[in-house]
């Protein structure tokens, strides 16, 4: 039986993933500019699919979770988007942040608010924080 020869790209995507977790489209950008070929690229992308270390939805839901309690769906949704999620992985994700959850994130930022500051400019502030009008409105009559 002779020695598996090691798979560079593969190394280097398992590497990644042991610094935090990543999702597919985020991988292969990373190893296209170490420059790593295509063809290697997507025989790793492969092969860590099949040992479980990449999967968008498990990433998906975790980072929505940690980012639930301080942002609204809309700035999860826009983060996911940038790490090249797909757009119904990420509705599945963000359906599992309950409406009560995101309310109270907006209610928990509405209490660490300055006592001078303008109303106008706590409200811009949610709404940067990706909170939808609805979410900031009910986050406001319930403190």
């Amino acid at each position: 039986m002779g020695i598996r020869q090691q798979d560079p790209a593969l190394d280097a995507g398992v590497r990644m993933l042991a610094r935090r977790a990543h999702s597919r489209a985020e991988l292969r950008l990373k190893l296209r500019r170490r420059g790593y070929q295509p063809g290697e690229i997507e025989e790793a992308l492969t092969r860590l699919t099949e040992l479980g270390y990449i999967d968008d939805e498990a990433f998906a839901r975790a980072l929505a979770g940690r980012r639930s309690g301080e942002r609204g769906r809309r700035a999860i949704a826009a983060e996911l988007m940038a790490k090249g999620v797909g757009r119904d992985v990420i509705q599945a994700a963000l359906g599992e942040v309950g409406d009560d959850a995101e309310v109270a994130a907006a209610g928990r930022l509405l209490k660490r608010r300055p006592g001078s500051e303008p109303a106008e400019k706590t409200l811009a502030r949610l709404a940067r924080r990706g909170f939808s009008r609805e979410v900031i409105a009910k986050a406001w009559r319930m403190s």
